[in-house]
């Protein structure tokens, strides 16, 4: 019997979901940041073994929306909860249950699909603590299994995987067995950009930010790649901060996604970036949409 089926990761802002996809199918495909929030796209990861595939869904982060974008943002994860077979409720093990967690697990009380409660870092507590903290989850909500694992160093995610199975229904494979994501080379490369951006940026900076490729294609009688990329801002001060002194900011940020693309297209890359102002892009639903992150 062939079983496969679809896996929402779900969580407040920061606890490790885009660790957990990369994990989980052992290659890059979110991009990780310690910014909460970084995750703005519903994204798919793909592992697929002889006799199971498994389409894994990460979500961003659920939280109070602040803008327009952060409204789309968490009603993307809520609508994902009712599209799965299988839901991962992520949590940071060293934490005890704050409201955020207790919203969530209220949200989920609303969804059909089995819920694992999956405690993340579990790796930075005692066992006295991290059981007592386990036993104040396990009693937000009724779950269908528990799991303590750490996303970073790869522990318990064999084992997270099988009981995963177990739980899929018998389906047919929906992906080839060689695709990782569903993710289209531009939107792949444009976050790979803006990871580098946030990671080199502070304060609202990396939460003003949004890439978009504006042409992609491979150079006439060559191997090398051209990327196009434009970087909006949403006031002008903010681009100074982006560019860096002597544009040297820019110039690293560049530098670092130029050798990360190059090592994932396997090959040359020219990356040309710019900068603009889009003001109060986040709030404004024409510019949310065209830049993706609203139907």
């Amino acid at each position: 019997m062939h079983r496969s089926g679809f896996v929402a990761l779900i969580g407040r802002p920061n606890v490790g979901k885009s660790t957990l996809l990369n994990a989980l199918v052992n290659e890059k495909v979110a991009i990780i940041s310690e910014r909460p929030q970084t995750t703005r796209n519903q994204i798919r990861a793909v592992l697929t073994r002889p006799d199971n595939q498994v389409i894994f869904i990460d979500t961003p982060g659920l939280h109070k929306p602040k803008h327009k974008l952060g409204s789309v943002m968490v009603q993307k994860a809520r609508n994902t909860m009712h599209e799965v077979d299988l839901i991962y409720f992520m949590v940071e093990a060293q934490h005890p249950p704050g409201l955020g967690d207790k919203y969530i697990s209220e949200v989920l009380g609303e969804v059909e699909s089995p819920v694992f409660l999956i405690l993340n870092k579990s790796d930075l507590l005692q066992p006295e603590k991290l059981n007592r903290y386990r036993d104040l989850y396990l009693n937000l909500g009724c779950f269908s299994e528990c799991f303590y694992i750490s996303a970073l160093y790869n522990q318990n995610i064999s084992k997270l995987v099988e009981a995963t199975v177990s739980y899929l229904p018998e389906g047919p494979q929906y992906y080839p067995p060689d695709m990782i994501t569903d993710q289209p080379e531009r939107f792949i490369a444009a976050e790979i950009i803006r990871e580098k951006l946030i990671a080199l940026t502070r304060q609202e900076i990396p939460f003003s930010v949004a890439v978009v490729i504006q042409e992609m294609k491979t150079r006439e009688n060559s191997d090398l790649l051209d990327i196009w990329a434009e970087i909006y801002v949403e006031r002008k001060s903010q681009v100074g901060i982006i560019v860096g002194k002597g544009g040297a900011l820019l110039k690293d940020a560049g530098s670092k996604a130029r050798q990360e693309l190059e090592a994932l297209f396997g090959q040359r890359i020219f990356l040309d970036l710019r900068v603009k102002v889009k003001r109060e892009w986040r709030n404004r639903e024409e510019e949310l949409r065209r830049l993706g992150y609203s139907d």
